[in-house]
């Protein structure tokens, strides 16, 4: 019998929906058939007064934010970055958190903002490219990928509205470019899922980005090489993290490190830690001799 058909007692079928011809897109079949357990969407399980907090009462909720990612592109790609800080208030709540995921083989995501609710929105997007590829034979363009995501952000609007923003910025390498100077792509992103391209080659969200920002005006430059670029992001990082209290800077005695990922023709690679602390050491001498940067 097809599953999509009624059974005795009229009820249809509980694995119609696996069935139906839907989009090559997870994030459409969850929302149709379990909505609430898309990112940003309230429990129906909250009690009113639960739910009276959420809403902007006398009482919300105080969760962990992340902070500061930084973006660069360079003669061989993009380079994203993001230092390890979470906070919640003014208490750090974790020391070595990850904000910088690999989505597939040509993008990655940083992320800002409420960060179960960032985490989560990253986990389901990382899933629903896997699930096109896999449905589709072909990976999504990179302007599919940004464009899925900003769904995602406008999804959220909701929770944004009741103080749970997530601000994620997406970069890519786009294998479909003519020229490969001009390959690597920043896509910035609104609470409200409007999507933005960045054309100076940089950016940076979250509390520290001012900083960070102000950093690579300075110091980058598109046409640098790889090895360039990420040590001018670990620089814009420093930076934010000296004048901005919920970025972390290095942790030397713990021995943790901004998490950075760079996309070039040859796909998307997490540097290693043993890079990055050779290059934050380099950094922290110099600022040593200079502290002023």
């Amino acid at each position: 019998m097809d599953p999509r058909l009624p059974v005795t007692g009229g009820n249809p079928g509980r694995l119609g929906p696996f069935f139906s011809p839907e989009p090559a897109s997870f994030t459409d079949f969850v929302a149709a058939t379990a909505p609430h357990l898309l990112p940003g969407r309230m429990p129906e399980a909250l009690s009113g007064a639960q739910a009276g907090s959420l809403g902007g009462g006398s009482a919300p909720l105080d969760v962990p934010h992340g902070t500061t990612i930084v973006a660069l592109i360079c003669a061989d790609g993009v380079v994203i970055a993001g230092d390890r800080r979470a906070t919640s208030g003014n208490v750090i709540a974790q020391r070595d958190i990850e904000k910088v995921f690999i989505t597939d083989s040509y993008s990655a995501v940083g992320i800002a903002g409420s960060a179960g609710i960032a985490l989560e929105m990253v986990r389901l997007f990382t899933v629903d490219l896997e699930h096109y590829e896999k449905i589709e034979g072909v990976s999504l363009s990179l302007d599919g990928k940004a464009n899925k995501l900003a769904g995602m952000v406008r999804q959220n609007l909701g929770a944004a509205m009741q103080g749970f923003v997530v601000v994620p910025l997406f970069v890519g390498y786009d294998t479909d470019a003519t020229d490969p100077a001009k390959a690597g792509r920043i896509v910035t992103y609104d609470a409200t899922g409007g999507r933005y391209g960045e054309w100076l080659g940089y950016h940076s969200v979250g509390s520290g980005s001012v900083f960070a920002k102000s950093s690579l005006k300075k110091l980058h430059d598109p046409a640098n090489d790889l090895a360039t670029t990420v040590r001018t992001a670990i620089e814009a990082l420093y930076d934010a993290a000296d004048d901005d209290t919920a970025t972390g800077g290095p942790d030397m005695v713990r021995r943790i490190y901004p998490v950075v990922v760079s996309i070039t023709a040859d796909g998307a690679e997490r540097r290693s830690d043993e890079e990055i602390a050779t290059i934050v050491d380099q950094v922290v001498a110099g600022r040593a001799e200079k502290p002023g940067g």
